[in-house]
């Protein structure tokens, strides 16, 4: 139950419940968050189209970004996004050794250099405030042109949208990894954002091969 009535059926204007419709048959069940965002139509049709225009941008591989969507959620600590993001991420090829091991993504052979230096990003852009450096943004430019800074940055600013707003008004999950690996919410301060000497050629993957 959401702290937020939400608006369906007829109590619902009719373009929410024309998004609902295409959104359940997208993601093959109702999700509150189309609800709640009815009470407002016009953010809810603006919002639809952020989301619409950030899934249509693929300049970086799925992988890496559902990498920084998820740690961006987990320190957020957004149950709905856990849930539904640990399955999106399924799709695009994380492990489900990688979503046991995100917590503790610096020790964990789980994961690649850049796959540690994406979620690095995630956790500096989390922070309140952000804390992103220049070794760490240059760190990232031996690995993305701008357009792909770009596209990644705003992932994570999409998910602490998402995260903090579902949080606030207490979206519960809606089961999508019911029955399946799913990440855990964490502290936020449970993890310091780590120095980043200059790195050539030390990328275990990269963009090319990710």
């Amino acid at each position: 139950m959401t702290r937020v009535q939400t608006l369906e059926g007829s109590k619902a204007p009719l373009m929410a419940r024309l998004i609902a419709r295409y959104s359940r048959r997208k993601l093959g069940r109702d999700v509150d968050i189309i609800g709640v965002y009815a009470h407002t139509p016009g953010l809810l049709v603006g919002y639809g189209a952020y989301e619409r225009a950030a899934a249509a941008q693929h300049t970086v591989p799925e992988r890496l970004k559902m990498l920084a969507v998820l740690k961006a959620a987990a320190l957020v600590g957004c149950e709905f996004c856990a849930d539904i993001g640990s399955t999106e991420a399924r799709e695009a090829g994380v492990t489900e050794e990688q979503l046991l091991a995100l917590p503790h993504y610096r020790d964990s052979d789980a994961f690649d250099e850049l796959e540690r230096l994406v979620i690095d990003y995630a956790v500096a852009m989390t922070r309140t405030p952000p804390e992103v450096d220049e070794r760490l943004f240059g760190a990232l430019r031996e690995h993305f042109d701008e357009r792909q800074l770009v596209e990644l940055t705003n992932m994570v600013a999409l998910e602490n949208l998402r995260s903090r707003f579902n949080s606030a008004l207490d979206m519960t999950p809606a089961g999508f990894s019911e029955g399946m690996v799913c990440i855990v919410p964490e502290r936020a301060g449970a993890d310091a954002v780590p120095d980043h000497p200059a790195r050539t050629g030390t990328a275990a993957g990269s963009l090319a091969g990710a």
